[in-house]
């Protein structure tokens, strides 16, 4: 029971600890200027939202959240043409910066409900939601862009 409870305390920690380097991360970089939504109300209410992966196509191949379309790093109407305008949108990519860019193209050319994953891939594969392959099998890897953003994924294997 005492390991028990060990461990649990040491998970907490661990996702505190997570949490607020990438609050401090956001809060940085980003401009806020995209609304975020969290990756348990993501979770919940995931089958009424359109989800866009925003990064690189090899970091997408390695893994992406389940049913995510690759949208690529830069805004191509051409690849988001059969997606309604007033349909909700998440974007996510590693941890949410790349992405919040990514939104605020989105909302400039008329798309109204566009929601940026608050900590992106990196929060949800740490809090424990599954992500899937290229051929859609469940996986354990993240493709954590490089070495220097890999600190802020806590669990999963790091892929560079």
């Amino acid at each position: 029971m005492k390991k028990l409870i060990l461990f649990i305390s040491f998970l907490s920690v661990s996702m505190s600890i997570q949490a607020q380097e990438i609050n401090e991360l956001l809060h940085q970089w980003n401009r806020m200027s995209v609304s975020y939504i969290t990756v348990q109300t993501l979770k919940m209410e995931y089958d009424k939202y359109i989800i866009l992966d925003t990064r690189k196509k090899p970091e997408y191949d390695v893994s992406h959240l389940p049913g995510a379309i690759w949208a690529g790093e830069k805004l191509d109407l051409k690849l988001l043409k059969d997606i309604s305008k007033e349909k909700p949108i998440v974007v996510y990519c590693s941890v949410g910066i790349r992405s919040e860019d990514y939104g605020e193209e989105l909302l400039k050319t008329g798309y109204e409900k566009v929601f940026n994953l608050y900590g992106s891939i990196f929060s949800w594969k740490d809090a424990g939601y599954e992500v899937v392959d290229i051929d859609g099998n469940k996986t354990n890897q993240v493709h954590v862009f490089s070495a220097a953003w890999a600190k802020y994924l806590k669990t999963g294997e790091k892929v560079f």
